[in-house]
């Protein structure tokens, strides 16, 4: 006999072999005994999850000639006509593949003839919401009065596709997804009946990628079993799901606690070179760090191996990491579903986590800034800025109190100097760069780029972005991913970063920036001045220098904010498409005036002078005493 898979040969004959679904199993039990059988039943769930089973086993208990407690006997003619597909009485159809409204009016047609065997006449119809919608017209009015003898069942993974009037005329069983101890028990049963060895930690690697599914679960311990020959191991279940190790997933997170960049890149470069997919990287490590989360709140619900490292990392991880890790994965995870470069994600993704630890701010330090603050009131200012601090971790990595004192530089400020400085005026709270003549953050520079900007050169910038990206490192190439060109001139170049941690990091990057204004050089021909600065501060930026224009005031009276006050102090809203649009229609009109009234003066000049000399000569003739001048 030909090799059958196992989810074929393992099929439930009885509600009893039905796993994870008692609900449905036991009252379909019931209204077999009570003989309270309805005429059509709807089988909703997700894949693999026993509907199919489910409805052969209940068209075998309706026509089963020796009922037991409402399980089929699985020896009468009938229920052996069932398992092998001969009996004519049960009819199942794909409605993938017959989904027209002339194979429903061919079960119309045929509906009202008695069984020619069995008690009933069973119609089971599987993937019911394929069906069109003539053929669910079509088949309303016999469903919802079909003869005595006859019975529908309808099979669906996507009920909402049904309509709300085939629903209403059905009994609904939702069959749930099946859970992994009740998987694994299954299994185990499979294999300690075929006598085969296999791996505990090897079926919870199996029962955790079927996602619930009893069927994809059994298909992937029998190619398991195929690949190793009859013996299930973890490194063969690992290959065969493309799963990745709990070693390699520890290695990972522990480089994650201890801020270690290289390490958590070369352990994913060595994840992709292994083909392991992103999106189940993602999930497997979605599901570590939830078990490091639970496993001092709720231990029993933790699948991962409870082993030495897990324990430590469990220790040491705070529930404010865990959270932020999380909310970061699930983050990416749905930013994997559009895009065609996963890698660079991933990258990203690992120098985020890594430098978590960078972003949040220390809540010691945090109360002393606030105490310190404290004894100098009235300054609400720093209260403030230093409470939002603690609360948008997110936007503001690491803070300290600094002033402007005595000089254009600023520099970190003693207490004395915060004493004396909070007396005379409010102070403003900045976050700590590391200054470099490479790259300017200040707002002017955003002006004067604006205002020399072009089409051309910004496109240019555009079309070289792939090509910079490919001439840097990897982590340089994740830092600037996270970064677009949206201004550009003949001597500049405006670079707004997406997340402020990442400006924040380039900013402090000076290798960085020396292999950005280097490859722009070779791949441009010219030597470019770097602006750095996030996307609130370009809004705003943006924001400010239209309105300015729509003020007509001159360009070399423009008064630019400070971006540093703007990060922190204010959140811009979003620039309209008809402000973008204004400002290359308000530079055009600025230049159009300037040059009109370069030409009104020439004219003017040229009118006073004459008008001076008629003057002279008229004084001349009868006498400056005689003169009168009127402007009228």
């Amino acid at each position: 006999m030909a090799y059958q898979a196992l989810y074929r040969v393992w099929r439930p004959q009885f509600f009893k072999d039905m796993v994870g679904q008692e609900v449905v199993t036991q009252t379909l039990k019931n209204a077999i005994i009570t003989k309270q059988t309805s005429h059509a039943y709807l089988f909703s769930g997700p894949r693999g999850t026993g509907k199919t089973s489910a409805a052969k086993i209940f068209a075998k208990a309706l026509n089963c000639l020796d009922l037991k407690d409402g399980e089929p006997c699985n020896e009468c003619i009938n229920c052996q006509a069932i398992n092998t597909g001969t009996l004519n009485d049960v009819i199942e159809i794909d409605a993938a593949s017959n989904n027209g409204i002339e194979e429903i009016r061919d079960i119309r047609d045929k509906v009202k003839y008695a069984p020619t065997q069995g008690k009933f006449k069973v119609y089971i119809i599987d993937e019911v919401h394929m069906l069109s919608t003539g053929a669910f017209n079509a088949l309303l009015k016999t469903l919802e009065e079909p003869p005595t003898q006859v019975v529908f069942i309808l099979a669906t993974t996507e009920p909402q596709k049904i309509p709300a009037t085939i629903i209403s005329r059905t009994q609904r069983f939702d069959f749930k997804r099946i859970k992994q101890t009740a998987s694994l028990a299954r299994m185990e049963y499979i294999l300690t009946e075929k006598q085969i060895t296999y791996d505990q930690q090897a079926l919870q690697i199996i029962a955790t990628a079927a996602e619930g599914g009893m069927r994809d679960a059994l298909s992937i311990l029998d190619q398991a079993l195929s690949f190793a020959d009859n013996k299930l191991t973890l490194d063969n279940a690992l290959m065969v799901t493309g799963a990745v190790t709990q070693d390699l997933l520890s290695l990972y997170v522990q480089a994650v606690l201890e801020s270690d960049t290289v390490k958590g890149l070369e352990l994913l470069q060595q994840l992709l070179d292994e083909g392991k997919d992103a999106n189940r990287f993602i999930e497997d490590l979605i599901g570590y760090v939830r078990d490091l989360l639970l496993a001092n709140e709720a231990p029993k619900l933790v699948n991962a191996i409870r082993n030495n490292d897990f324990k430590t990392q469990a220790q040491t991880i705070s529930l404010q990491q865990a959270y932020t890790i999380i909310e970061e994965l699930n983050n990416v995870q749905q930013q994997l579903r559009y895009t065609t470069h996963a890698d660079v994600y991933l990258e990203v993704l690992t120098v985020k986590l890594c430098n978590l630890s960078d972003q949040k701010v220390d809540d010691t330090h945090t109360k002393q800034e606030l105490a310190f603050s404290a004894e100098n009131l009235p300054k609400k200012t720093i209260l403030k800025q230093l409470e939002k601090s603690r609360k948008d971790a997110s936007s503001i990595t690491t803070f300290n109190a600094k002033i402007p004192v005595q000089g254009t530089d600023t520099k970190i400020a003693t207490k004395g100097e915060i004493n004396k400085v909070v007396d005379d005026e409010p102070t403003k709270l900045i976050t700590k760069v590391q200054k470099s003549n490479l790259v300017k953050m200040d707002g002017q520079a955003v002006f004067l780029t604006l205002q020399k900007a072009t089409k051309g050169a910004l496109t240019a910038f555009n079309d070289a972005y792939i090509d910079l990206l490919n001439m840097l490192t990897v982590v340089q190439s994740a830092k600037l991913s996270q970064a677009k060109f949206v201004a550009a001139s003949d001597q500049s170049v405006v670079l707004v970063f997406k997340q402020p941690y990442i400006h924040h990091l380039a900013i402090q990057d000076i290798e960085l920036q020396t292999s950005i204004k280097d490859s722009l050089e070779k791949l441009l021909g010219n030597e470019y001045q770097l602006i750095f600065i996030t996307e609130d501060q370009w809004q705003q930026v943006r924001k400010s220098y239209v309105t300015q224009l729509k003020a007509k005031i001159q360009p070399d009276e423009m008064q630019a904010p400070i971006l540093a006050q703007i990060e922190l102090e204010t959140k811009p809203q979003a620039l309209t498409v008809t402000d973008e649009t204004e400002i290359e229609n308000e530079q055009d009109a600025i230049n159009s005036n300037l040059n009109n009234k370069q030409e009104v003066a020439s004219l003017n000049e040229a009118k006073n002078a004459k008008m001076t000399d008629i003057v002279n000569e008229a004084q001349t003739m009868f006498g400056v005493e005689n003169i009168e001048i009127r402007k009228d």
